[in-house]
């Protein structure tokens, strides 16, 4: 693994875990009931990127 894909994996781990905490905030206040399932998709592509990348 490479400088640049050990970067990209760091920023993808701080991104899940900011999202995380949206994800909670957006179950407890239920303003838009779409939001939980788009920070969840989010959340898993961002998973399957740093799959990816561990894998390469």
């Amino acid at each position: 693994m490479d400088k640049k894909a050990k970067k990209r994996i760091e920023v993808l781990r701080k991104k899940i875990s900011q999202s995380q905490v949206l994800l909670s905030a957006a179950k407890q206040q239920p303003d838009d009931p779409e939001e939980p399932a788009r920070i969840e998709a989010d959340i898993a592509r961002a998973e399957e990127e740093i799959r990816k990348l561990k894998e390469s």
